[in-house]
């Protein structure tokens, strides 16, 4: 059945701000949901389950009072859950998340229908994010909502297919909401991402040089240094593929064979040391080519609602030359 998010049509652009390790906190969703575009965050970015239930109570209150004063109804926010078997606060997490009636569940790293069916139970939406055809099909059939196509050069944990190919070859056994990441930067990158089918654009790369971003001045100042050639994949970190910035690496003291090395995945690992190596390995996307500044949500928001509508209307202007 074909079935698209019905808070897509209330936002002021179709965009989610991806949930960032280490980058995604309470001020950057807030700010992302009041002016109106879905913002998100890790459950792991809080050390604990008592501190990642402090941040919903704190998310939600400040929507709710923005709502009151304003009379707008913010964007909905969401939480993304490492389900994964090493996750040792996968199920306090998620119980928090249905407490709260958390209206977008992100799930990585595993689609379960067990999970998908709690989200289900008050009225939450599931998306979950895959990299290739094999795990979107596993995850369309464990029912969840919307499937996030982690194409070639995003940041974080991306995969290798073109997002031409990537969004072509889902759409054709899936028909509910397809959300597309991948090197989106810019307004017209979101019209590009529409024009290939999608139905939202995930932004992950271009928030960290936001003021409300948890990333340091260092982070952000390379990120406005680097380009696509400075982005490193490599699966030696986590031991998922993840895109990095090269000068964090070899400021690190990572070398090349280090980067050949297999490590095993293992996310409880990931709350203590892995945390640690994180703050000063930093993962961008290859979309680092057309970031050069460090500006409030609100001032990039507004430039991609520009960019986005100058896109557009070049697109109608092409009817004109291209009528048939």
């Amino acid at each position: 059945m074909k079935s698209k998010a019905p808070f897509i049509k209330d936002l002021a652009l179709p965009v989610i701000a991806a949930p960032m390790f280490l980058i995604s906190g309470p001020e950057l969703v807030i700010e992302c949901c009041k002016n109106g575009i879905v913002g998100t965050f890790p459950a792991l970015n809080q050390r604990t389950s008592e501190g990642f239930e402090e941040w919903l109570i704190q998310i939600k209150s400040a929507l709710e009072q923005y709502e009151k004063e304003t009379g707008k109804k913010p964007a909905p926010f969401g939480v993304n859950l490492i389900v994964h078997q090493t996750n040792p606060r996968l199920q306090a997490d998620l119980m928090l998340c249905i407490k709260h009636k958390v209206p977008l569940i992100i799930t990585s790293l595993g689609a379960v229908s067990q999970v998908v069916d709690a989200i289900h139970g008050y009225g939450g939406l599931v998306f979950h994010d895959v990299i290739k055809k094999r795990h979107a099909e596993k995850a369309a059939e464990a029912g969840v909502d919307g499937l996030i196509l982690v194409a070639a050069g995003a940041g974080g944990h991306a995969g290798t297919i073109n997002p031409m190919t990537l969004v072509a070859e889902i759409k054709r056994f899936y028909h509910k909401t397809i959300i597309l990441s991948g090197c989106i930067s810019t307004g017209r990158d979101i019209a590009s991402a529409m024009q290939m089918g999608a139905d939202l654009a995930y932004m992950g790369t271009r928030f960290i040089n936001t003021s409300e971003s948890m990333a340091n001045d260092n982070y952000q100042k390379m990120i406005e240094d680097s380009t696509a050639s400075d982005v490193v994949y490599t699966a030696a970190i986590s031991g998922v593929h993840a895109n990095f910035l090269g000068d964090s690496l070899k400021a690190a003291g990572i070398t090349q064979e280090d980067l050949k090395k297999d490590t095993k995945v293992d996310f409880g690992k990931e709350l203590d040391t892995e945390a640690k190596a994180w703050k000063t390995i930093w993962s961008a996307g290859q979309g680092v080519a057309t970031i050069d500044d460090t500006i409030s949500v609100e001032e990039l928001v507004n430039r991609l609602k520009t960019e986005f509508k100058e896109a557009i209307d070049e697109q109608i202007k092409l009817l004109e030359v291209y009528p048939k």
